[in-house]
């Protein structure tokens, strides 16, 4: 075995959790935090316990109360898309002043008033 490739080991590291339990056991560090342990894991105590270190869970509350006023009102993404787009096709026409129902074409491609 080679020497000085391995790190130091401490046999009695002291392990932190999150909930406060404190356990001793050997580590390469002498001291450690853990969000989560035996003692408070929901596999092991039968708890549901909800751990959101990144706010991914309130970011997804919100979005889905959102969500749901939106459908509530009846304004959607696809009615205020086509809205949008409704009124984009009016004002190109305008602008060319043309309406659709003002020209007429004949099947030999000319255009009738």
């Amino acid at each position: 075995m080679k020497k000085d490739i391995h790190p130091t080991y401490f046999p009695e590291a002291k392990i932190t959790c999150a909930c406060g339990h404190v356990f001793v056991m050997g580590a390469t560090r002498p001291e450690m935090e853990v969000e989560i342990c035996s003692q408070c894991h929901p596999f092991y105590t039968g708890k549901e316990k909800i751990i959101d270190t990144a706010r991914r869970i309130d970011k997804y509350q919100t979005k889905l109360q959102k969500s749901s006023v939106l459908q509530a009102s009846g304004a959607g993404k696809k009615t205020a898309r086509s809205r949008k787009v409704q009124k984009s096709s009016k004002q190109v026409l305008r602008a060319s002043g043309t309406s659709p129902s003002s020209k007429k074409r004949t099947s030999k491609g000319t255009e009738k008033k």
